[in-house]
């Protein structure tokens, strides 16, 4: 388990932790079968118990970015943890785009939900983890996830078991909604199932907004606590807009603590 203490001055990053506060950063192991993962664990300095929100990444390799993104939860006195899923970050395993790369059509479709899920036990795992720590406060955990992460958000939003009592969608399926029926009866599936509140969020120039729109819909038929916003345009380009959710937090911030607040203060 390696251990650093971060020190962030004032004005260094945005909504960064004043001058001697350290947020001590932990890559842990944690076991999902016979799979030995990795993750990133943020904490604020002090014995805790903390309240925590799990991150799930999207289908990126490379999760140094999620050091910058820990600041402003770490800041409001929140554990982060960041599960690498499989063939993520400094997780073995196979890689999940190449798998899906080498198919086409029903058989990709498929595919894309069977490794979601396959995925999915490696984020439950991480929870585990998480909830034994003796500087978490296991009743008050909370998740939030990207992209391929938004998709993981939602298989486990249905999972009374996860322990989670509240989650942000952000960009979930954003850019395979249309392209995978499997995948859209399934996250539709999990959000009429919802087990805990959902805040779906989106910018407006992102790749789609249908999975917001489709699943906030399923929600509201089934009678389920959520709330979705649409943010104004993120910079320029569909993949900018996209980039919101890791880099937009001064934007999201706000609503998305004041949401996670709500459900675990």
């Amino acid at each position: 388990m390696g251990i650093r203490t971060i020190f962030f001055g004032v004005g260094l990053l945005a909504g960064c932790l004043a001058w001697g506060q350290g947020m001590v950063v932990q890559t842990v192991v944690y076991k999902n079968g016979d799979l030995e993962l990795r993750g990133f664990l943020y904490r604020p300095p002090g014995p805790g118990p903390f309240p925590a929100v799990v991150y799930n990444h999207g289908s990126e390799k490379n999760l140094a970015y999620i050091d910058r993104l820990a600041v402003p939860f770490v800041e409001r006195g929140y554990v982060f943890f960041a599960p690498n899923r499989r063939g993520h970050g400094r997780s073995p395993g196979p890689y999940i785009l190449d798998e899906l790369n080498r198919l086409r059509g029903a058989e990709w479709s498929q595919a894309l939900v069977r490794l979601h899920e396959e995925q999915l036990s490696d984020q439950l795992e991480g929870v585990a983890f998480l909830k034994a720590q003796p500087f978490v406060d296991a009743a008050r955990i909370g998740v939030f996830g990207w992209s391929f992460g938004g998709i993981q958000t939602m298989l486990a939003v249905e999972r009374a078991d996860a322990g989670y009592k509240a989650a942000v969608n952000c960009a979930g399926a954003a850019q395979t909604w249309h392209n995978s029926p499997e995948l859209r009866a399934r996250l539709s599936q999990a959000a009429r199932n919802a087990t805990m509140p959902v805040f779906f969020i989106q910018a407006q120039n992102d790749y789609s907004l249908s999975a917001l729109e489709a699943l906030s819909e399923e929600m509201r038929r089934a009678g389920k606590p959520f709330q979705a916003r649409v943010f104004p345009p993120f910079g320029t380009s569909n993949q900018d807009g996209h980039n919101f959710c890791a880099q937009g937090h001064q934007i999201w911030g706000p609503e998305v603590f004041a949401f996670l607040d709500a459900a675990l203060r």
